[in-house]
């Protein structure tokens, strides 16, 4: 009975995570006592903050929020943080939370809208080079505006979208009626090879949309989560920020852009797959039923969702008020116009948010424990000890090889907070505070894009419903990642430390 109840625990443990990694959980909580024990508090945070990235890089294993949850919740017991400094660190940061809760939610309902445009997108321009460089410009000049991970959802939602309908023709079955996609089996055998290649040709979309993110998302005050961090510590508006940021990031931009095509022509790093011409006419045909069959009520709410995005954008671009409530105010505008009254309906579009926002919040916890502990004083120390006109390069670099590993959330609230302090303190110019902003700022973005552990937009991607669809491993977004990881971080570093 001991045994068979001891068995059903180990089992319900982590769910039908691997047996090895349910080990490597309950192995780090039993270290982290002794390790602290023996070897004190400093050690332990440092192993804390590697375990807990070690959790981060088995996303597909297990989500992070339960493993993390579990160390952070040890981390509270063993004092090496305080519920308090958690609290006061998640009320800093208290603006990258709502906008998590509602931005993300608020595009969940125009997603028809993004759905249409998209469809009439890839539909549209057979040229997968020009049809690549298109979807990653379109994504950056999205996150300019939205956070990257609110684009990031929407181009989920049209992944998810464009592989339903086929995956449901293959096998067999009505595209417009629900049923499960998890599985091939009953996709019949004359459309497997073209449902492999479909998967290859979204892949590769969906890594040139999530780097645009990047591009993007570095270069406005909204683009990514740790930029509103950054500005706001920095006092810098909309505009000053887009300023700032503009010497580092528009040749990124630009650079960027071109490796997009230079990839899809040279079908280097898994790129190049074209679209099979039996999926093309499967969407297609979809597409034409769906304009066939659009009623004046349905276009009557594409109306609405085409001026509340027009709304989002004036509102952040002004920012009238915290990013998150101008997503609040998308979702009361698009439910209230479309007759979207039903609790469960509007419950569903915060599915995909909240698990993430929940997930920040342990983010949060283990900066908490790096805050109690000092753990990253002494590389801060190490660059400001430097001569002035080498500090912006080395912090770029040291942000971003912490950030490749570790979320760039993550990195940039603790450097961004230790210049801040060292500011205070008296120990440097407004004017070089600024430069250095700007420094973790981009380095916190651009090299980022190396592992789904630096970019919260790409963490996304990787956990979410589209990834297992279409075989994005964990492994293969580094692959496909790196030869932007190389383009984006050398000359973002030579930016830095040349023309700040």
């Amino acid at each position: 009975m001991q045994r068979s109840l001891a068995s059903a625990l180990m089992h319900n443990f982590l769910g039908n995570s691997p047996h090895w990694y349910k080990l490597t959980i309950i192995l780090f909580l039993i270290a982290n006592p002794m390790v602290l024990w023996s070897l004190g508090p400093a050690v332990t945070g440092w192993l804390l903050v590697g375990e807990f990235i070690f959790t981060l890089a088995m996303a597909l294993k297990c989500y992070p929020l339960q493993p993390g949850g579990l160390l952070v919740l040890q981390a509270l017991l063993l004092q090496l943080t305080t519920p308090q400094t958690l609290y006061e660190e998640l009320a800093h940061n208290f603006p990258v939370l709502l906008l998590l809760m509602f931005m993300v939610a608020g595009i969940y309902f125009m997603k028809d809208l993004l759905l249409f445009i998209f469809s009439r997108l890839l539909l549209g321009v057979r040229s997968k080079a020009l049809l690549s460089l298109l979807f990653c410009l379109f994504s950056a000049f999205l996150s300019a505006f939205l956070d990257a991970l609110t684009v990031t959802a929407v181009i989920i939602s049209v992944g998810v979208g464009f592989f339903s309908v086929y995956h449901r023709v293959a096998s067999g079955k009505n595209p417009r009626e629900e049923s499960g996609v998890q599985s091939d089996s009953d996709v019949v055998e004359l459309h497997r090879e073209d449902l492999e290649q479909f998967r290859a040709f979204l892949r590769s979309l969906l890594m040139h949309g999530a780097v645009g993110t990047a591009l993007g998302g570095v270069c406005t005050l909204v683009g990514e989560p740790q930029n509103l961090l950054i500005g706001h510590e920095a006092g810098w508006h909309f505009g000053e920020f887009f300023g700032r940021m503009a010497p580092v990031s528009m040749p990124v931009l630009a650079a960027g852009l071109i490796t997009c095509v230079l990839l899809e022509q040279l079908r280097w790093f898994g790129y190049g797959t074209r679209l099979p011409a039996a999926v093309r006419q499967v969407l297609a045909d979809h597409s034409r039923e769906d304009d066939s069959h659009r009623t004046h009520s349905q276009r009557a709410a594409l109306v609405v969702q085409a001026v509340a995005a027009f709304i989002l954008i004036l509102g952040l671009a002004f920012h009238v008020a915290e990013v998150g409530l101008i997503g609040l105010l998308v979702i009361v505008l698009i439910t209230a116009f479309n007759g979207i009254t039903d609790e469960h309906q509007i419950g569903r579009a915060f599915q995909e948010a909240l698990p993430f926002t929940a997930l920040l919040v342990v983010f949060f916890a283990v900066v908490a424990v790096i805050h109690e502990q000092h753990l990253f004083s002494p590389i801060i120390e190490a660059v400001l000890a430097m001569p002035s006109e080498q500090q912006p390069g080395m912090l770029f670099i040291a942000n971003g090889l912490l950030s490749a590993i570790s979320d760039n959330v993550f990195v940039a609230t603790i450097y961004i907070t230790e210049v801040k302090q060292a500011f205070l303190a008296g120990d440097m110019t407004r004017e070089h505070f600024d430069t250095l902003a700007i420094a973790i700022n981009t380095g916190t973005n651009l090299p980022s894009v190396a592992t789904p552990n630096g970019q919260a937009a790409f963490l996304f991607l990787l956990t979410s419903a589209i990834a297992p669809l279409i075989r994005l491993s964990y492994g293969r977004m580094v692959w496909m990642a790196l030869p932007y990881t190389v383009v984006m971080g050398g000359l973002g570093w030579w930016a830095v430390s040349h023309w700040l």
